[in-house]
Order: structure tokens, then C-alpha cells, then sequence
């Protein structure tokens, strides 16, 4: 061996070192870490019992559209001839994972907060199958939805477009989900699944929104529904728009939780892109069209029309710009 080659294996002995060095440090690490769990400013969950997973959630999403669109997010065919097997095999699957997530969901809840016994898996087992039930009604509620948008929106082609394409009816499909999950009192659930939504979409509609039938979002992008707005029927809303509340002072949030914050969205109102209403006393009659980028913090009567006052726009040639620069 000479010398450059001793030198270099020397180099690498060094290094092989220096990392052990490194690395012999992190079971202190590992150690101080493990203190910062049981602090009880600091955020973990340290049980046996696991809690809900985001992944089954998802999961939960992707099967329930697979029922609610029959022959859309699948590889294979749904025909007349399999039809009903293939719903039977999608319903008994989906009531499986979806009555073990909603069991999770109750039962950290019950822990959580010391409450006595609820019989978490049975109670799983009678919220999912109360899901099930809903079923035909979620998708009574969702083609009308598609038909809103088709009416609403001339650049659309076709019906397996909007169900296929459209982030509004992603949204509005994940909201009703969520809703249902809502009504029926489960906690987190419904959460995730909304936030899920608004990652894909940029769509944020809390699940415990009412929202009539007919409900149309077109592009969507930094749309925001608060907890307690109602929506009733036919109504359509643009992009950037946001049903939203009045700021909460310091100190008031536990005096107004569950309490009507957000507006109330009566039929056939249109509301245009950048629009921002907000107050649980602020009413928007029914057939109003809200104008984009106004700010509406009291009631609006039936059948008006709001918007801002045209601005001024100044035409200015080059030519001009240059003329002024020389003199």
C-alpha cells in the first residue's frame, strides 16, 4: 500500500469516527424528546388506543364516491348484470372501515374526558349502518348538485365532466359526507374529511354548514363557509368568496362557541368572486346578486342587486408615457 492509499484509508477511519461520535448522542436526544411528552404544555398522544387515522378517512372518502357515482372511480365495468353485486360488495366493505374509524372517534372521545362507558363498537356499528341509510338521500342531494353546475356553467361539457373534474363538487361531495357524520355527532371525523377537501380544492366548508340542494361552487379556489352559515337552495358562489364571521374579541371564544356566527344565504342568490359576507345576523335575501369584492356586514333584502361603484380607468398609450417623460 503506499502512502496516498494509507492516507486516504486513515481519512475514512476518521470519518467512521467522527459519525459514531454523532450518532452516540441521539439516545440522549431520543431521551429529552421523550420528557417533552408527558409535559403538559406540549401536544401527544400517549394511550393504547390508537386514534383515528387521516389515511382511513381518505380511505372513507374514496369508497363512499365509489357507492355515491356508481361505474365512475372504478377499473373495472358496473353493468345491469353486476350492479347490485357490486354495490353489496362496496356497502359491506365501506361499513366495515367506516364503523371501526367512527368506533376510534368515540372512543378517545370517551377518553378523553373521563366519560363513562358508551359501548364505543356498538355504537360505531349502529352510526355507520344510520350512514348507510343516508346513502340514497346523499345521492338524491349530489345529482342535483351536478345539474346545478351544468346549468351554472356553459364550459361545461358533460355530466361525467362535473363529477370527474369539477374541485366544487369534490367539495360539495366531501361537505355532505361530513355533514351526515355531523348531524349524527360524531367528533374529528367529520373534520378531517372537510380539511382533507379544502387540501385537494382550496375549498373550505366547515361540516357543520347547512346547505340546501342545487348548490353550485364554480372554480372554487379560497371559497370559505363557516360553521354555522345556512345556504338554502339553488345558490351559486365563485371563487375567493368567503361566508365568514365577525372577529372574535380576546377572551370571548368559549361565550360564542355553538352560536349562530356566520351569515344566512337565502335561495337563488348568486354571489360573485371575492365577495365577503360575514356575521350570524347578516341575512342575504332570496334572488340577490351580490357584486365581486364587497364587504357586507348587515342584511340585504330580497332581489337586489349589490355591487361597487364602477372605478375609474385611465387609458394611456405609449406613446403618451413617452411624451410626458421628454417634457
Amino acid at each position: 500500500m503506499d502512502k496516498e492509499d494509507s492516507a486516504k484509508q486513515d481519512q475514512c477511519k476518521e470519518r467512521v469516527g467522527a459519525t459514531r461520535e454523532y450518532r452516540e448522542e441521539i439516545p440522549t436526544l431520543v431521551q429529552e424528546l421523550v420528557r417533552t411528552c408527558y409535559q403538559e404544555d406540549n401536544f401527544a398522544h400517549i394511550s393504547p388506543e390508537p386514534l383515528p387515522s387521516l389515511d382511513s378517512t381518505v380511505d372513507i372518502i374514496e369508497r363512499a364516491r365509489r357507492i355515491l357515482f356508481p361505474g365512475y372511480f372504478i377499473h373495472s365495468r358496473v353493468d345491469d348484470m353486476n350492479l347490485e353485486y357490486y354495490l353489496g360488495e362496496e356497502e359491506t366493505s365501506f361499513f366495515q372501515v367506516l364503523s371501526e374509524q367512527i368506533t376510534l372517534c368515540i372512543r378517545h372521545e370517551c377518553l378523553r374526558y373521563n366519560q363513562p362507558c358508551t359501548h364505543c363498537e356498538e355504537k360505531g356499528q349502529e352510526t355507520a349502518l344510520e350512514f348507510l341509510k343516508a346513502m340514497p338521500q346523499l345521492r338524491s342531494m349530489l345529482s342535483k348538485d351536478v345539474h346545478a353546475a351544468m346549468e351554472g356553467d356553459p364550459a361545461a361539457q358533460s355530466y361525467d365532466e362535473i363529477i370527474f373534474s369539477y374541485p366544487g363538487l369534490f367539495a360539495i361531495t366531501v361537505y355532505r359526507l361530513a355533514h351526515q357524520l355531523f348531524t349524527q355527532a360524531i367528533p374529528l371525523m367529520p373534520r378531517l374529511m372537510t380539511e382533507y377537501a379544502h387540501s385537494k380544492t382550496g375549498i373550505d366548508i366547515h361540516p357543520g354548514a347547512r346547505i340546501g340542494e342545487s348548490f353550485f361552487i364554480d372554480h372554487g379556489t379560497g371559497v370559505v363557509i363557516g360553521e354555522t352559515t345556512f345556504i338554502g337552495n339553488r345558490v351559486r358562489i365563485y371563487q375567493g368568496v368567503t361566508l365568514g364571521a365577525l372577529s372574535v374579541p380576546r377572551g370571548a371564544t368559549e361565550k360564542l362557541r355553538g352560536q349562530k356566527r356566520h351569515p344566512t344565504i337565502e335561495d337563488d342568490v348568486i354571489i360573485y368572486s371575492g365577495a365577503t359576507i360575514l356575521g350570524g345576523h347578516t341575512v342575504i335575501g332570496a334572488h340577490s346578486v351580490i357584486g365581486g369584492n364587497v364587504w357586507i356586514t348587515e342584511s340585504i333584502p330580497q332581489d337586489m342587486h349589490v355591487f361597487l361603484k364602477r372605478p375609474e380607468l385611465v387609458f394611456r398609450g405609449k406613446s403618451t408615457d413617452q411624451n410626458t417623460k421628454e417634457n
